[in-house]
This record gives C-alpha cells, structure tokens and sequence, in this order.
C-alpha cells in the first residue's frame, strides 16, 4: 500500500467478491471465510517515504484508507479487521517459518544477514507456473542477495539499515521478503490447508509459485491450497494500461470523472475472469446505459428469486457472461424483481451502489443553470430528469420575473431536498442528502 488502486489492481478485488458472495449464498455466511492481506512492508512503500518525506506509517494508513473507501465505491464487501491482516503484525511467524525452512535445509543463511530459499530443494518447482526449473533459470538475476547458490534462490529475510523498518531476528535486524509473508499469514489465518486461493496471473510466477515452495517445504503434511484462481490482466483500448502511454487511471479517476463505482463494477465483470479484459469508452457508456434501464425497472421492485440458472453458471467457474445473459433475459421478460435479487448476488443493484446524483451531473452543465450532486442517491434518470426539468422551469419563470412561481418552485424543491443557490452567473441547484423523489415527484411545474 503506497498509492492509488488503479483499475487493473481493482478487477481481482472484485472478482473475488463475487466469488465470496456466492460461496456466502450457497453455503451460508458462517462457513466462509475470506481474508486479503495488507502488505504494509515493501521496498515500494519504503522509496516512496524517503521520496515524499513521510513517514511509513502515515503513507500505509492513508493509502489503506484509500483503498477501503475506493473498494467500497465499486460494491466490494467489508471484511472483519481480523480477516484483513496487516503484514507487520505477523513477523514473528514469518520468523518461525524462515527457521522451519533452515532447519530442513530449504533455506540457507549465508551470514551477511539475508535468509534465501533453496528452490533445487523442491522438486515440484515450477509445476503452478507450468514452467521447468531450467527454463527459468536462463535470464536470472541475483536480486537483492549476491550470495545465492542458484540463481533461482529467493529472499525470505533481508538486512535493513538504521533508515529502514526491521525487526530482530536470528539473522540480524532486518525484514521479510514479500513471498514470506503471505504464506505466514495464510497459515496462521486459514489454518494447515485452505481451499482457494485468489489473485491476478501476473502474480502466479514468481509470487505464487515462491508461496507455494515455502509453505510446502515448512509443513510439507499439510497441502497449502488446494485450488489457484488467477484473474487475467486488463488492457485500456487495445494496449496494455501504462503511465508512458497516457492510459493511466485508477478508480478515484474514474470516479471524480463522473463514472458510476456500478458502472465500473459492471465492465469487470463482463469478460471471464481468466480471460484479459479490454476497458473502452464505448463500453462504459454501453454499462452505463444497461445499467439506468435496470435501476430504472427495478427502483420499486421486492426482492424476488435468485435465478436458478445464474447461480448455475456463476458456479461454473463463474461464467460471467452466461450469468449476465440470464440477468438480460430476467429483463427483457420484465421480472424485475427476480432480476434484482440475482444481480444482487453479483454484486449489482444493491442499495450501497444506488448511483450518487454526482455520477449523473458533473456534466450536466448548461447555458443558465447547473445541477451539482452531493452524496445523495438519485437511483432512477427519471428523478434526474424531472429534477431538471423543474430547475430549468423555475429558472425560467426567475428570468420573466415571474417571482410568485420561481419562489414556490425554489420552496417546493427545497423541500424535495433540491436547493437552489442564486448566484451572479445564473442558478445552481444542490442535490441534498435529504433528496425525496416522492416530494419531488408531487411539485406541479
């Protein structure tokens, strides 16, 4: 944690959501538990204090809450504090692990305070990745340590100088490697073997593959993981997301440029998760447009029943675009209240993402008058629409001087928590948490 999630960073998070909220409706909230850790101890987060001058902690806990706060955006669930361990709160079992790992000669200490994993000590090296052992070992580099036996050898622990967290260990003062300290944590969180485990594919080599080794090797009775799911990587119209090309964003981006967090959910969702993932203008206007007609039609509805058929091919190594094709069809049949339940177990139509007025009117600017949105939930364009149209009604009648009907109107609004600031340069009307489309909606123009 050092900066801005961007969108890429966003798609596992999500991905994963959906599959937490399904094993969650099919095996009930008690018998799942879900943990994503916080990595808090990084060269990344450590260059990024001695650049700006702050402290580490201070960076960590406000990109976390950046994150928390971004996350929320798109819809992803809050997980307990204990399920979403911070890595500086686990080192001493990373410790424990490091000299589980000498002591049965996987790992080595070369005496200038780093700690390397063998990686000829395990023979199933490579087979997560599907590479060979020679094959990885053409190209490479020594890394942090120079005193690697093979080239392949990993860092467990590495020294730290007086400028750089570290804590004492057998091998001098210093930190854990990144691989350590996921397995640590998995183990002292998920127990001697869990089911699955999650992330992008760009993390099955090295990181996986180097978890995997390590925890195998520590309690080689206990099996780690028992199933890997890798989301496949994003591209940003046609080329893959770089800041040297311009098509750099993250989610706050999108956000403040007005993109509902729904609307963001939606397009990760809409290509398999193993697939890569082209994110194009066109199709978040495309996601945006669906997504108004179901809000539209759903505004009013009960929950229903979860279609059957969506769970089956969210089931089927979440089939997103099946499970989307059932949603269409709940639709187009006009079960609306069987499509709201089902898009709710995908995450989509649920009250937390009922779309902020913010997402429909920073644009929505024009000749005398403006509207600006707060935090308040506009969930149908219809509201919007009349909302608007009332604004520009009383503007009107403002302008003619008609002051008997441009008072009432700016009352009548207010009431429907619509304020209406006028000012030099014409209008602006404030969407106020209070917002009553009911109210709204009984104002004669």
């Amino acid at each position: 944690v050092y900066d801005r999630a961007h969108v890429g960073n966003a798609r596992p998070v999500v991905v994963f959501d959906v599959l937490y909220r399904l094993l969650r409706h099919t095996y009930g909230a008690d018998n799942v538990t879900y943990v994503r850790n916080i990595t808090d101890v990084e060269d990344k987060i450590n260059m990024r204090a001695r650049e700006s001058g702050r402290s580490i902690g201070e960076i960590t806990a406000e990109t976390t809450r950046w994150f928390h706060e971004d996350m929320a955006a798109l819809g992803v669930l809050p997980l307990p504090r204990e399920h979403e361990p911070r890595a500086t709160e686990y080192v001493g079992e990373m410790i424990a692990m490091i000299a589980v790992l000498i002591e049965r000669g996987h790992a080595y200490a070369p005496g200038d305070g780093h700690v390397l994993f063998a990686v000829g000590s395990f023979p199933d090296y490579g087979k997560l990745a599907r590479r060979s052992l020679d094959d990885m070992r053409v190209g490479a580099r020594a890394e942090v340590a120079t005193s690697k036996r093979d080239p392949m050898d990993f860092v467990l622990w590495k020294p730290s100088d007086a400028e750089t967290p570290g804590w004492d260990s057998p091998w001098g003062r210093g930190r854990p490697g990144w691989h350590i300290e996921c397995s640590a944590m998995a183990r002292a969180l998920l127990g001697e073997a869990f089911d699955i485990h999650g992330g992008g594919v760009d993390l099955a080599f090295p990181h996986h593959e180097n978890e995997l080794a390590q925890s195998a090797c520590a309690h080689p009775d206990e099996g780690f993981a028992r199933l890997w799911m890798h989301n496949g990587m994003l591209n940003i119209e046609g080329e893959k997301m770089s800041k040297s090309l311009g098509n750099f964003f993250t989610v706050r981006d999108l956000l403040d440029r007005g993109v509902p967090g729904e609307v963001i959910r939606f397009l990760l969702l809409s290509t398999h998760y193993r697939q890569p993932m082209e994110w194009t203008d066109r199709k978040v206007e495309e996601g945006r447009k669906e997504l108004t007609q179901w809000r539209d039609r759903t505004f009013d509805a009960e929950n229903g029943v979860v279609s059957p058929k969506m769970l089956s091919a969210l089931s089927d190594d979440m089939n997103f675009a099946e499970a989307l094709a059932e949603l269409r069809q709940l639709y187009r049949n006009e079960e609306y209240a069987d499509l709201k339940a089902s898009a709710q177990v995908m995450g989509l139509l649920t009250p937390s993402l009922a779309w902020v007025v913010r997402a429909y009117l920073l644009a929505a600017e024009a000749g005398h008058y403006r509207i600006e949105g707060g935090e308040a939930a506009i969930s149908r364009s219809s509201d919007f629409d009349l909302a608007q149209k009332l604004v520009e009604v009383r503007a009107q009648a403002r302008a003619e001087c008609n002051y008997e009907v441009s008072d009432r109107l700016r009352d009548q609004l207010l009431a429907a928590g619509v304020a209406i600031d006028d000012l030099p340069d014409g209008p602006r009307a404030r969407i106020l948490p209070s917002f009553s489309p009911s109210k709204l909606a009984e104002i004669e123009a």
